[in-house]
């Protein structure tokens, strides 16, 4: 009986549709990277160095996603060349590298509520570098393509009112002066350079766009997808360990002194880069790269929400209105790639009623000319 009920719970999720699979996916992502904005400043409040953070999140990354990749994608993987590893590793310098150490540096000198709004920029720079790069294509004389245009203006739009109006209270639970307390604490950037963090997160996000957009191409040619990730982890430690030895020469540095730093090295490790990363790449892979920035503005809101719900601050009338303007760009953007990818499938079936209304001229047509058209169809 056990048995039979597992079989038909695997039928089931078998049988859920791709995109919804997708959008799924994409909310959790979103959920796990707005515990990280919290998780990350409270690593660096506690005294932990910003080079050697990355170093343990992304070697605990490393571990988590190899096995899966080795044992995963034995058929899939491609021969490795000396072009794919030069790709993986730059590949890792902006999306590991420069993604991660750009964040931190930024996050010491800000907040983690303004480092994950700025990420709201991230939709725009990504829609802008794919359609540079022509892997997102935008036909403004066409309504799927101002779909996209509007929806991503709108999902930027939704989240920079949650950020900038409050406007007055919707809903309000009980406060927790404690947990108020620690939040505070957690945004405190005091004795920082406010200017210079905004630089530096101004650089994660152009460093996560390149990131996103680099990928797509590269998953065409490697499609090994857990292997793409592994690689690039691989790199992005190396990349790390060699500035960490550098710059950050006290043993003391590497030593994890508190079950909060481990916690927290822990959580960016696998949340925030093993699963993340596996989850984003394979969102990549289906939905491209600008489905998975659009998503972005979603994290602003649901630390909103979190922060509503979990430690009892207000949730106001800016909060509603930002979720409407992203909720419908979420829906221009997505019903305007779907709308292109109805009439790119719809475009080489335009041939096939001249071949049925003429089939029976071909019938009487010579012997010589059938094996021609037949190939014809066949091609068609």
């Amino acid at each position: 009986m056990a048995d039979s009920t597992a079989v038909a719970t695997a039928k089931r999720m078998c049988s859920v549709p791709e995109r919804t699979k997708l959008h799924l996916a994409m909310l959790a992502l979103q959920f796990g990277y707005a515990g990280f904005h919290v998780v990350s400043r409270a690593a660096l409040n506690m005294g932990i160095s910003k080079l050697v953070f990355p170093v343990y999140r992304n070697i605990i990354a490393l571990l988590l996603l190899l096995p899966f990749a080795y044992f995963l994608e034995k058929k899939d993987r491609p021969a490795i060349t000396l072009s794919f590893l030069v790709q993986f590793f730059l590949l890792a310098l902006i999306g590991i590298t420069a993604n991660q150490g750009f964040y931190l540096l930024g996050l010491d000198n800000t907040s983690p509520t303004f480092a994950s709004a700025i990420q709201n920029s991230v939709p725009a720079l990504t829609f802008l570098m794919a359609v540079a790069l022509r892997i997102e294509q935008v036909r403004l004389n066409r309504k799927d393509g101002l779909a996209k245009v509007l929806g991503t203006l709108s999902c930027v739009a939704g989240a920079t009112v949650i950020t900038l109006y409050k406007g007055p209270t919707i809903f309000g639970p009980a406060p927790v002066p404690h947990n108020s307390t620690l939040l505070l604490s957690l945004g405190d950037a005091k004795g920082k350079n406010w200017t210079l963090g905004c630089i530096y997160l101004i650089g994660h996000c152009l460093s996560w766009s390149g990131w996103l957009v680099l990928q797509a191409p590269l998953l065409k040619k490697y499609p090994a997808r857990l292997s793409v990730t592994s690689y690039t982890c691989f790199f992005g430690v190396l990349q790390f360990l060699a500035i960490a030895l550098v710059l950050e020469r006290s043993i003391d540095a590497w030593i994890i002194r508190s079950g909060g730093e481990l916690f927290s090295v822990f959580y960016a490790g696998f949340v925030a880069s093993g699963i993340a990363f596996a989850v984003q790449i394979w969102c990549i892979d289906r939905g491209g790269p600008v489905f998975v920035a659009v998503y972005q503005p979603v994290q602003t809101l649901v630390v909103a929400i979190m922060a509503s719900i979990a430690l009892g601050e207000q949730f106001y009338l800016g909060g509603i209105i930002g979720a409407v303007f992203i909720i419908v760009g979420l829906y221009l953007v997505l019903w305007g790639k779907s709308e292109e990818k109805k009439l790119a499938s719809a475009a080489p079936t335009v041939v096939v009623p001249s071949i049925v209304e003429n089939r029976t001229a071909i019938h009487t047509k010579s012997s010589l000319a059938q094996p021609l058209l037949s190939s014809s169809a066949e091609n068609v």
